[in-house]
């Protein structure tokens, strides 16, 4: 079974930078097809946030489009999302889920990010 495990969370005040990193381990050298980042907030559902495909060709959600930057390494084994001008909504734990060729998908445990002064 695949692993993810997600780093780079933590506090940060308003208006400032955080840039999470996720790395892919144990996918029985099955291609991954697509990363992406999630978060769930406090007594809300997990949403989705960006997604990189194995082409490269990136999406974004309009909460996040043109602060939020999702990139990774050719083979999409080590992912990130460098995150810029974070506000208080934006708190919540962040995750990383990895789309393999076949359609297996896995999830990391998470990572918090905390935006307040």
């Amino acid at each position: 079974q695949a692993r993810l495990v997600e780093s780079g969370g933590g506090l940060v005040q308003p208006g400032g930078s955080l840039r999470l990193s996720c790395v892919a381990s144990r996918t029985n050298n099955i291609p991954i097809a697509a990363m992406g980042w999630y978060r769930q907030a406090p007594g809300k559902e997990r949403e989705y946030i960006a997604r990189i495909n194995i082409n490269r060709s990136t999406d974004y959600a309009d909460s996040v489009k043109g602060r939020f930057t999702i990139s990774g390494d050719r083979a999409l084994n080590t992912v990130y999302l460098q995150m810029d001008n974070l506000t208080a909504q934006d708190t919540a734990v962040y995750y990383c889920k990895a789309g393999l060729v076949g359609g297996y998908n896995y999830w990391g445990q998470g990572t918090q990010v905390t935006v307040s002064s």
